[in-house]
């Protein structure tokens, strides 16, 4: 039998084969310069522009300064923006440090003990996932020890450079500032829209929330990036009436309306596509790690807001959806982080388009539009 690796004789010619199959192997070696050129300067207009975001990130809106430690929180899906933070970071503080997570599963599950851990040791936290860590354990605990703490869930590395992360976020706060004195005295939230939307519920009104407008400069603040929302805790056992989610659901853009109805603030029913039976899995595996006592409290309506950032876009990425200027959203589950007893370990919004909103007899938005 002959060697499969016997040499050529030196006077035998190549075959026209031989040489078409040479030719083959150069043209397909050989990637056309000009796209070369092309994808080189894509990466480069990319890499800058992470870097002039997370320039604003770790500069404008957490003031890090020098000295303090700074913990860096990504995963698998979010590297390249936690190594841009990483390095605009470490202009300001030489104790910069980035760590990589396993991907959750879910919002509001926790993070493992070990960032934990290290959160309660940080004074700056920014935490750029796939899935939130706001309305976490880790998270509290770390604002309760003084930690200031940026939290970016779903962020991708488009919507880290463009939209509502461009937006003025001094402007932002000094906008929701005002809206201080049309919160006030005000106990009953009606929202209605075009699509089904008629619930009403009661809040506190010292309790809105309206320092997430990307500004997180002192210690045991907290926000989320992009920033520029309103928000509150409904007052437990008083909603009831009919939410139609619209918009988004946690990241996916609705093709069809999600209808919830509540009573006594908790969801007893939910109606829509494959999407609605997909929610009541992931809320159904929620209650299962629970007491049974505690189970029908995953089913909370939690919070309660709507957006004031102008450069927000409804994408699919729940973070920035809920910030777009007129929108209003619902969050399902966990309120513990807004001084509710919901414990439950899972918290997922849901963005309405266009609604209208009274607050007591005083229309603040009418169809996606502030009520001059």
């Amino acid at each position: 039998m002959a060697s499969p690796f016997r040499r050529k004789s030196k006077g035998r010619k190549s075959s026209v084969d031989d040489e078409d199959d040479e030719i083959e192997e150069v043209v397909l070696a050989e990637e056309p310069v000009e796209e070369k050129i092309e994808k080189n300067q894509e990466n480069e207009n990319l890499e800058e522009a992470l870097l002039e975001s997370a320039k604003r990130v770790t500069h404008t809106c957490m003031d890090i300064r020098r000295g303090e430690n700074v913990l860096i929180v990504c995963d698998p899906t979010t590297g390249e923006i936690g190594q841009a933070l990483h390095r605009t970071a470490t202009e300001r503080s030489d104790r910069v440090l980035l760590i990589v997570m396993p991907k959750g599963r879910h919002h509001g599950e926790e993070p493992p003990s070990p960032v934990a851990n290290l959160m309660k040791q940080q004074q700056i936290v920014i935490a750029p996932t796939k899935y939130s860590l706001t309305h976490t354990r880790a998270i509290r605990a770390a604002v309760k020890d003084g930690a200031r703490v940026a939290t970016m869930p779903g962020m991708t590395a488009e919507m880290f450079v463009s939209g509502g992360m461009t937006a003025d976020f001094n402007q932002v706060k000094k906008d929701l500032s005002e809206l201080s004195g049309t919160l006030r005295r005000k106990r009953l939230v009606h929202v209605k829209d075009s699509k089904g939307t008629d619930i009403e519920f009661e809040v506190s009104w010292r309790d809105w929330k309206l320092d997430d407008n990307g500004i997180c400069n002192r210690p045991r603040m907290i926000t989320n990036l992009p920033a520029g929302k309103a928000f509150v805790l409904p007052k437990e056992g008083s909603m009831n009436g009919t939410i139609v989610i619209d918009g988004t659901w946690e990241s996916t853009l609705l093709d069809e309306p999600l209808e919830l109805t509540v009573e006594n603030g908790i969801v007893i029913d939910i109606k829509g596509d494959a999407t609605a039976a997909q929610i009541r899995q992931q809320f159904g595996e929620a209650a299962s790690r629970l007491r049974s006592k505690d189970r029908e409290l995953v089913w909370t309506v939690a919070e309660f807001g709507f957006g004031m950032n102008p450069n927000a876009r409804m994408t699919g990425h729940v973070l920035e959806d809920e910030k777009q200027l007129g929108t209003c959203y619902f969050s399902i589950g966990d309120n513990t982080s807004l001084g509710g007893n919901a414990a439950v370990g899972i918290h997922i919004p849901g963005v309405i388009s266009k609604p209208s909103v009274w607050l007591d007899d005083t229309q603040i938005l009418e169809d996606g539009k502030f009520v001059s």
